[in-house]
């Protein structure tokens, strides 16, 4: 049987397949590189978050100077020509429309939210982390003069690689990531490189000794027709108290803008606010991100309003100005309540 072959689709299969193969590698190169380099300071920025956390909890007096980091805060960002920065929504948005993210943010995001840590406000660390593997992606995009959806990919490369090295959750990291820029759609040709980048900076971290984010959990029930039910209703429970949480945030920073509107006096009110409430409740537990009350709600019990408590804390803490994030607040609130 005699077979007639094309050259012309020869030609095409084999550029495809040579299109294929070099836009392999070059993500594989980028991710890899874009994973060690937030990899390191991923790692940098976690080691400088747990002596700030330890100076905080061995000082206690420190808190009384988170008015003042408030205004360090707001003085950096201005001097750094930041007044109207998003935070992590300014790395959404730059996704979603091509703009900028400048690479600057990255130092800016870190020292306020070593800042805001250090002098027990309450808040997280992932928004820093998205906002400096968001910023330093684009850097690395632009250096490599990438076109539009290939800095797309670089600025969720950047995320995910940040946030794995601060949690130690790889595929978390990656799926978060492409996950936030649209809720419930997943940029799937971000998948490979968001992976490898992620596991490329958490084993960039786990080299230098830092273990990822576990609880002990204890022993599992077995799935029944009456644990499903309580599950069912507790899913609903906390979907509501999430938004509970979204409210409160938004609501306070509508507020601080209503009656505040300079900025210095709006984070300056914000820290003497979280001072007042700490010896209101003469409680330490709900400054920072709280991550000791989230090991420990695995194994004691815990009242049952202190998610209620730190759903206030961090919305003053975070309408009022400072820095963070609010994903680590929200596993606290979500294991309190548990």
């Amino acid at each position: 049987m005699k077979t007639n072959f094309n050259t012309d689709e020869i030609k095409v299969v084999l550029h495809r397949l040579m299109f294929a193969v070099t836009t392999f590698i070059k993500w594989l190169a980028c991710s890899v590189v874009c994973g060690v380099v937030l990899g390191l300071i991923g790692t940098f920025f976690y080691k400088l978050l747990g002596l700030v956390t330890v100076f905080r909890e061995t000082n206690p007096w420190i808190l009384f100077g988170l008015p003042v980091a408030g205004l360090l805060i707001v003085l950096c960002y201005r001097l750094a020509g930041e007044t109207r920065n998003t935070g992590t929504n300014l790395v959404i948005t730059a996704i979603q429309s091509n703009d900028e993210v400048p690479v600057h943010v990255a130092p800016l995001i870190i020292l306020s939210t070593l800042l805001t840590h250090l002098c027990g406000g309450s808040a997280g660390r992932e928004g820093a982390a998205l906002q400096v593997g968001g910023s330093l992606g684009n850097f690395f995009a632009k250096l490599l003069h990438f076109d539009d959806k290939d800095t797309r990919i670089m600025i969720m490369c950047g995320m995910s690689a940040c946030f794995s090295a601060l949690f130690g959750t790889p595929i978390a990291a990656a799926v978060f990531s492409m996950e936030v820029i649209s809720v419930g759609v997943m940029y799937y040709a971000a998948l490979v490189p968001c992976v490898v980048s992620a596991l490329t900076a958490q084993s960039i971290a786990k080299y230098f000794g830092i273990a990822g984010t576990h609880f002990a959990l204890g022993e599992l029930p077995d799935f029944t027709i009456a644990s499903g039910g309580k599950m069912l209703l507790m899913s609903v429970l906390f979907a509501c108290v999430s938004i509970l949480f979204c409210v409160a945030l938004h609501t306070a920073s509508r507020l601080y803008t209503t009656y505040f509107e300079n900025p210095f006096i709006r984070i300056f009110i914000a820290g003497l606010l979280v001072i007042v409430l700490r010896f209101i409740f003469q409680t330490t537990d709900f400054l920072g991100a709280g991550a000791p009350v989230i090991a420990s709600s695995f194994t004691a019990r815990c009242a049952w309003y202190v998610f209620l408590l730190k759903i206030l804390f961090t919305s003053v803490t975070l309408g009022g100005g400072f820095k963070g994030g609010e994903i680590v607040p929200t596993l606290f609130i979500g294991a309190t309540l548990g």
